[in-house]
Parts: structure tokens; sequence; C-alpha cells
């Protein structure tokens, strides 16, 4: 329906290829961007590599190698290679998404919840991201 009000909340995650949840944001009940996220929210003590999307266009911490797709140029196509990359970090993406999907898969995490005692909606994602994370421990994807 046009106009209604969904009571929807954004999280970010940083997920191992291995497909462990490492890092799970605050729950954010508002708009605000991938990037923006990242900057306030996201640290990484020790030197790694992180492959990202294009919504975090930008985003560079010290100390970390980024992967991220090449995006096509306006009335332009991707070379060859750009295609390559695109295709190898694609790879990594899936993973993600598997993950995240996981996560979901305990419906609470993406219907709409309204309970706002305790903070109760900001504690789902993680508490879902760790149920994640003992399921994979003893059945790997």
């Amino acid at each position: 329906m046009k106009g209604e009000k969904k009571h929807t909340l954004k999280n970010a995650a940083v997920i191992t290829a291995c497909h462990p949840v490492l890092f799970a944001s605050e729950s954010i009940c508002r708009k605000r961007h991938d990037k923006k996220i990242a900057d306030t929210m996201y640290s990484f003590p020790y030197p790694c590599q992180l492959y990202q999307d294009t919504g975090y266009q930008g985003y560079k911490p010290e100390g970390v190698v980024i992967y991220q797709p090449v995006k096509k140029p306006r009335g332009g196509e991707l070379t060859v290679e750009e295609k390559e990359h695109n295709r190898e970090i694609s790879s990594f993406s899936v993973r993600v998404e598997h993950a995240t999907g996981s996560v979901k898969r305990m419906r609470i995490v993406k219907d709409e919840c309204r309970l706002r005692a305790d903070n109760f909606v900001q504690r789902i994602f993680k508490t879902c991201a760790t149920m994640h994370n003992f399921r994979i421990k003893y059945n790997p994807l």
C-alpha cells in the first residue's frame, strides 16, 4: 500500500569466507548509507582482505586490501578483464549472501517487529547471527 509506514531496520555485517558472522552492526531504524555505517561502526585491528559491494564505494580502512566490483561506465561496456575481476569478486559475494540468507532463516529478522521493550528489536539480528554461527560450527554450509 502506498504511504504505508514500515518498522524496518538495517544491519551491516562482516562475514568470513567460511561463513561465520564476525561482526554485526547495531540495528539502524532510519535510512542510512552503507558507507556511513562502515565509517562509524567497523574497525579492522589487523591487516586483512575485504571484499565489498559497490554500496561501500570510497570506504578504505587503513591496513586493509579492498576488492570491489568495477561499475559499468555510463553508456559504455566493461572490458574482458573487468568482467573477470567482477566474476571473481562475485564468487565471494555469493558466500556472503548465503550466510545472510541463513541468518534470515529465522523469520523474526525479516518480518516486521513492533516490540520496543528493552531494546528487543536491536538485539534480534545479533542473536540470530549468533545462532547462525552455532549452526554452521556443527553443520557447515
